[in-house]
């Protein structure tokens, strides 16, 4: 069953002669549970296709289908809640509450959203990122690598339909960054979680089931299989 599908994605920013075409008739398809990472150089419109995908910005002319509903036409509150239900966010940044604990910060958008959190599930996810023995910790008692990891379990926590990860080991050092990975990999398989990781590295891309590939807007490759 396809979770996430675009139909002939544009963003275009300016007119005229300064006409930047970051997305220029995108039609990407991802299968619930898969893992795609989607690979290009700067500039390419990954990140700005992660926007879109995540419903942070709009299209210019195309469609977003997130399990089912069409969320490019949208308004601002109710993409909001939808953000919140369905999709789950891993930045390069760790955006942890330095106030709150582990446990706090992975449950915080459930609490968000008034919904009761489901402390098994919770601590099923935890356990299975390593950090079962540190959900009483601070944030600044964490190693870049552990940070990640609660940014991960936090994603994680609300069941989204989609996880979109923009550069999720691009503060970390190589060894961590492939731990991070494998585990996100791990987490993905355990719990069913479709996975969309935006990634300039072509090892880190190798751990997807699949890799796309977009230049200057357009998919290049990847799409086909599937």
């Amino acid at each position: 069953m396809k979770v996430l599908r675009t139909e002939n994605l544009k963003k275009y920013y300016g007119s005229g002669e300064s006409l930047v075409k970051a997305l220029d008739g995108v039609n990407l398809t991802v299968d619930r549970g898969e893992f795609v990472a989607i690979v290009g150089t700067s500039g390419s419109g990954k990140s700005t296709l992660l926007h879109m995908l995540g419903g942070l910005d709009y299209p210019t002319e195309g469609s977003v289908f997130v399990d089912g509903k069409d969320i490019s036409g949208l308004k601002e509150d109710a993409l909001c809640i939808f953000r919140r239900r369905k999709i789950g966010f891993v930045f390069q940044s760790y955006n942890l509450v330095p106030v709150l604990n582990v446990y706090e910060n992975i449950v915080l958008p459930i609490e968000l959203d008034g919904n009761e959190v489901d402390t098994e599930y919770v601590e099923q996810v935890a356990e299975v990122l390593g950090l079962k023995e540190r959900l009483h910790s601070m944030p600044n008692q964490l190693s870049g690598g552990q940070q990640q990891r609660v940014a991960i379990a936090r994603a994680l926590a609300t069941k989204p339909a989609i996880l979109l990860c923009d550069e999720p080991t691009g503060n970390l050092d190589t060894k961590t960054s492939q731990d991070v990975l494998s585990l996100l990999k791990v987490t993905g398989e355990k719990f069913s979680q479709t996975i969309v990781m935006i990634t300039h590295n072509e090892e880190i891309a190798q751990l997807a089931d699949r890799i796309v590939r977009i230049e200057d807007g357009k998919i290049k490759g990847g799409e086909q299989d599937a």
